[in-house]
């Protein structure tokens, strides 16, 4: 039996988990990816196709009422595929090249063939004229793929980390293909305009297909539309949280925990080179050195999950993040009072909702970043129009939240500054700018995103009739 809507994404939206029983079970992830597809889902007889995780093959199975259809992966497929090509070639690349990009032939192999086999797959589950919304930087070639099975298909696709200039992605071997890849959906979208620009720059320099504005011409007659899809968060389901009894009580607990200080600080990130935890950190540490702060005063407390712990880069990163805050608690803190409380675990969303209410000043200041939904979750958890929030330039997120504290983080006294004028913030200044941040993101939830999005895929406008010559550039 076929479905009217197809999700395709690199993961599926459950974990395998273990209970108290030890047996294990299916626990749907957090995020709001799938709070805000659920719907879509529902209304429109929908499946999501995605890999489980690990090697073992799992037949077709259904959590809180989603069919979901896992794909395995194989040990070799992980490592090159997910590993290699996706987060050692791409997720460099796409990240503004903070770390080396690699490029090997045996990884894009192994990307175009998970990338086939997610189209097959997504090819028999979908009806006649279905819909299909393909996820993320792990599945570029899928749409070009399942339209050359299906050109029956609605395809939209959406990138959400960000999109490079012309500069960076032409080093990328592989550049035409992928950008051919994108090519097969009717919709592509981004975080933010520019990334949109960038690709209808790159089509018409790299592939040659007419552009005009937002929109590429192709020869069949198909006109591709690319445009900013901003994603955000439960805005409402994290202000209810957060309002709960039991969240504002732990909230004074860790304050407790951490001896009340005057202000604390907060970083919560992925461990990944592209966050910058690194410079905030030592920023920190400067400013206690400096006498600006104290310890008596003020505490960061850094929470890194860990992220891709069997890549290298990974690890060495882990390994100098934890040396500098070993050598920065050893050189300023003293008995019971650290300058750096760091934490290298994920917690439970209800956790997170009560770190958010302890903290003063959330620190996110990442060197790129395809939106930052922690920014937009801390907001949400201000619920008393309180606390300051320090922001990178670079995250998608300080396009909407402009009232936060905009930093460069390569810029280690402008981010030193930042930290210190919102430490320094008058109760009455915090308030206007935390009132704006809440009423953006209120009005441009998670929902309003995804309503968004399928909204414009669903839009059959966008045929033409120009005469276009085939493409020839390379």
């Amino acid at each position: 039996m076929g479905h009217d809507l197809v999700i395709v994404a690199n993961r599926l939206p459950v974990d395998r988990v273990t209970d108290r029983n030890g047996k294990n079970r299916w626990r749907r992830s957090p995020g709001g990816l799938v709070s805000a597809i659920e719907p879509v889902m529902r209304a429109h007889d929908g499946v999501w196709v995605g890999w489980p995780g690990g090697t073992q093959k799992f037949k077709p199975f259904k959590v809180d009422g989603l069919d979901l259809v896992p794909l395995a992966m194989s040990a070799e497929e992980i490592e090159e595929h997910y590993e290699g090509f996706s987060n050692g070639t791409l997720w460099p690349l796409y990240h503004d090249v903070v770390a080396k990009p690699e490029f090997h032939r045996e990884w894009w192999d192994t990307y175009v063939q998970v990338n086939r086999r997610f189209a097959e797959r997504t090819a028999e589950l979908a009806n006649d004229g279905a819909t299909v919304w393909v996820h993320d930087y792990q599945l570029q070639l899928v749409p070009q793929m399942l339209r050359e099975l299906r050109p029956d298909l609605r395809i939209g696709f959406y990138l959400h980390i960000p999109f490079p200039p012309a500069e960076l992605f032409q080093q990328l071997p592989w550049r035409r293909q992928i950008l051919e890849g994108l090519l097969g959906a009717d919709l592509v979208g981004f975080q933010l305009p520019g990334a949109a620009q960038n690709f209808i720059r790159l089509v018409r320099q790299r592939v040659g297909h007419k552009t005009h504005r937002d929109l590429v011409y192709l020869p069949d007659g198909r006109t591709v539309r690319a445009a900013a899809f901003p994603i955000s968060i439960d805005a409402a389901g994290f202000e209810e949280l957060a309002r709960s009894e039991s969240v504002a009580e732990r909230a004074e607990a860790i304050r407790e925990a951490l001896g009340d200080p005057r202000k604390i600080f907060l970083g919560i990130d992925r461990l990944d080179y592209t966050k910058g935890i690194y410079a905030r950190l030592r920023a920190f540490g400067e400013l206690i050195r400096d006498g600006a702060l104290t310890v008596d005063d003020a505490v960061f407390v850094q929470v890194a999950v860990p992220s891709r712990e069997r890549v290298e880069h990974y690890r060495n990163l882990r390994d100098d993040i934890e040396r500098l805050v070993g050598r920065l608690n050893g050189d300023l803190g003293r008995i019971g009072r650290p300058a750096i409380s760091y934490l290298h675990t994920s917690y439970p969303r209800e956790e997170m909702a009560a770190l958010y209410r302890a903290a003063d000043v959330m620190v996110v200041t990442p060197y790129r970043d395809g939106m930052n939904l922690v920014a937009k979750e801390y907001v949400a958890c201000r619920v008393d129009d309180d606390g300051a929030l320090v922001l990178s330039e670079f995250a998608g997120a300080a396009d909407e939240l402009r009232q936060a504290w905009l930093v460069n983080p390569y810029d280690m006294n402008g981010m030193k500054a930042a930290l210190l004028e919102a430490y320094n913030a008058e109760p009455k200044e915090l308030t206007r700018r935390m009132k704006a941040m809440r009423r953006q993101i209120a009005q441009h939830d998670v929902k309003a995103w995804a309503d968004s999005f399928m909204t414009e895929l669903e839009d059959e406008s966008h045929s033409h009739t120009k005469t276009v010559r085939p493409a020839t550039l390379s």
